[in-house]
């Protein structure tokens, strides 16, 4: 009943082994190792639609939605309203590796959110990961920046540094940027030779 509007399903947007690298069920009552169609949030106007409409009639069957969208505050705004449990926005085209390609946006997301935030495309690199756990990320999302790293081993453990010490820097609170003038923290008084 979901998905009955939407148009006919390609091959490729159709999960129909346990594990897929381009989809996750994102549906937390069944096992992650359990066979899902999930649908995905295509970009064009139709597809965001299409997730809204889904994930009102999955909230409203029980379901827990985590719901994979556009980096739009306000589709993640009415998606957190329709009552998912999650909102997952990407930070750049799913599998690109570009990075946090708008972080106003996601943190515009951040702010407005009650529920998790997690970034869910388009990690490429450690950094990426720190930079979205700075923002206030609630967590992040990967797989094709660890499969196709020359050593998926070492860059899932440099991952996981990446999102714990971008949280740890986010709950430290940053330094306020100063544009227009700069404030030494090193005394200036007392110095050898002053």
């Amino acid at each position: 009943e979901a998905i009955g509007s939407m148009p006919e399903a390609r091959a490729e947007d159709v999960c129909n082994a346990p594990y897929s690298s381009r989809y996750m069920s994102r549906n937390r009552k069944r096992g992650w190792d359990d066979v899902s169609y999930t649908i995905p949030a295509m970009a064009k106007q139709e597809g965001v639609t299409e997730t809204l409409k889904a994930a009102e009639i999955l909230v409203k069957d029980g379901f827990e939605v985590m719901v994979y969208c556009a980096d739009d505050p306000i589709q993640a705004k009415i998606l957190e309203d329709l009552g998912c449990v999650a909102v997952m926005p990407l930070a750049s085209l799913i599998g690109s590796g570009m990075g946090i390609i708008n972080p106003y946006n996601l943190r515009l997301i951040i702010d407005q959110s009650k529920v998790p935030v997690i970034v869910d495309a388009g990690v490429g690199t450690a950094s990426d990961a720190t930079i979205a756990m700075e923002l206030g990320c609630d967590g992040v999302l990967m797989n094709t920046a660890i499969a196709n790293a020359k050593n998926p081993v070492l860059m899932a453990n440099a991952m996981k540094l990446a999102v714990q010490s971008g949280r740890d820097a986010f709950l430290a609170g940053r330094m306020p940027r100063k544009f227009y003038s700069a404030d030494p923290s090193s005394p200036t008084q007392g110095l050898i030779g002053k």
